[in-house]
């Protein structure tokens, strides 16, 4: 694949993963600001719900890719040293890495009961 139709990849990632992003953000708070959890149970039965919780998983992979297509483009334009790009695009890749196994593993913890 060309260097051109990877950044077409990418742009396409960004844009679509913004506009999932902000629709999910404005369609829960209009649904929260008017069935707002009024305990940690009601809140654990919502996000337990799987309509939500698949809904949720996207938001979280559609934010880190967003993200990741945002620092590498970054990195890629303004660090000019090879191996310091390599680091630091290493770096935050394990970095998102960890932080998407966190998400699912506190969003998938959040249904079962203790």
């Amino acid at each position: 694949m060309s260097r051109q139709a990877s950044g077409l990849r990418a742009w396409a990632l960004q844009r679509i993963s913004a506009v999932y992003l902000g629709l999910y953000i404005i369609y829960t708070f209009g649904y929260l600001s008017f069935n707002t959890p009024v305990s940690f149970e009601a809140w654990r039965a919502y996000v337990a719900n799987p309509n939500v919780t698949v809904a949720m998983l996207i938001f979280f992979v559609a934010l880190l890719v967003h993200a990741w297509v945002g620092i590498r483009d970054v990195l890629i334009d303004y660090v000019h040293p090879f191996l310091l790009r390599v680091l630091l695009l290493t770096f935050f890749g394990t970095g998102l890495i960890g932080c998407g196994l966190w998400i699912a593993r506190t969003i998938f913890l959040a249904g079962i009961t203790v």
